[in-house]
């Protein structure tokens, strides 16, 4: 049984990660929202809530590392579709090599 503190511990992990999960989804095809959601269920196993998902594509948006344009659809309501810019691959680009670095610290402990 996972303690308290593990709980949470995930949970936070999960949250920090999302922002760098959200930009490699979006690295190999634009997507909207409801789409994205379900993309990062079927690669990472993570559910996301609308309501954390959305803040935080805008808050992407406000640093210049995803856009976003409205498409109408052939029926139902337009969908606005995020894009990872020039700037976005950079950063996703750094957020790897981090993480590369923190896999290389574990990997030394073993």
């Amino acid at each position: 049984m996972k303690s308290e503190f593990l709980i949470n511990w995930h949970s936070q992990l999960r949250k920090g990660l999302l922002p760098l999960f959200v930009l490699m989804v979006l690295q190999e095809k634009e997507n909207y929202g409801y789409e994205l959601i379900q993309n990062l269920q079927t690669r990472f196993a993570i559910d996301v809530a609308e309501g954390t998902l959305y803040p935080l594509l805008i808050r992407l948006q406000k640093e210049g590392l995803l856009t976003s344009t409205w498409v109408e659809q052939v029926s139902g309501i337009p969908r606005k579709y995020y894009v990872i810019t020039p700037v976005g691959q950079q950063t996703l680009h750094e957020m790897r090599a981090y993480m590369d670095s923190l896999k290389s610290i574990n990997q030394n402990e073993q």
